[in-house]
Order: structure tokens, then sequence, then C-alpha cells
């Protein structure tokens, strides 16, 4: 995504915005961890996707009434959204913290939830368990195989 508006002027500029409020927002390691651990992840994901739609449309000029008609959502939502009295306002309005001090350019790193040099361990670990057990597999095999001889 190129320099993304930071006062949209029209439609496609507010798409742009609102895309880009969207995926920094969801991408970062906090909101990634709040999304796997919600019960209702549904209706946490619409929550921040309307507030990313609500700060667009306001940094455009819309009204709260306008901006609550185009997303289908009452007033007062919209006005929590952009007031970041709401969760996901908050965090919407962080991320456009961040477009500004980008000057527009949205940086997505995508984060690891957990420890990755934990993993490597863990996956060293499952790894020997294996080989032992596909020995234990092989001997086993080769003493039915002794025990099979030796009755027939």
């Amino acid at each position: 995504m190129s320099e993304v508006p930071l006062k949209p002027f029209g439609k496609e500029d507010i798409r742009k915005l609102e895309l880009a409020l969207i995926i920094g927002s969801i991408f970062r390691k906090d909101v990634l961890q709040k999304a796997l651990e919600t019960i209702d992840k549904i209706t946490w994901l619409d929550s921040l996707i309307v507030a990313a739609g609500a700060l667009a449309r306001e940094r455009a000029g819309y009204t709260s009434t306008r901006i609550a008609e185009e997303l289908g959502r009452t007033e007062a939502t919209i006005r929590s959204h952009l007031q970041g009295k709401t969760e996901a306002g908050k965090i919407v309005k962080e991320t456009y913290q961040t477009l500004v001090k980008n000057q527009g350019r949205l940086q997505i790193e995508i984060p690891l939830i957990g420890d990755v040099s934990e993993l490597k361990k863990r996956i060293e670990n499952l790894e020997k368990e294996n080989k032992a057990l596909k020995e234990k597999i092989e001997k086993t095999k080769k003493m039915i195989g002794e025990i099979a001889n030796i009755l027939s």
C-alpha cells in the first residue's frame, strides 16, 4: 500500500485510510492476542472495523450522523468510538497516530504469538523424542522377528 491519505478527500481516500486503520490495528501484537483470547471474536473485530470506518470518515469531515448512517450504527456508538471511550476506538486512534507519525506510511510487522526460541526448543525436543520412539519401534520389530523365528 502506498502512502495513506491522513485527511481523505472523497470515497477512495476514505476507503484507503479505513483499510490502513483496519490492517494496522488488527496486526498489532496486543490486538492479535486480544482477538485470540476473546470469546466473541466476531463482535470484537466488528467493533474495530466500525471504529476504523468512523475515524476515516471523521477525518474526511463527515458528521457523526452521516457516519452512523453510512456504517449502520447509532450515533452514540460512533461518538464512543471517536472519543476513544471504547477499546476499539482507542486502538484505532493509536493506529492513526502511528500513521501520522510515519507520514501516512503503514508499517506492519506480523508479530509471532509466543517466544520463538521456546518454540525451537520444543521442536528439537519433539524431534529427539520422535527419533527415540522410532529406535524403540525398530528394536521391538527385531525382537518380534526373533521371537517368531524361535516359535517356528
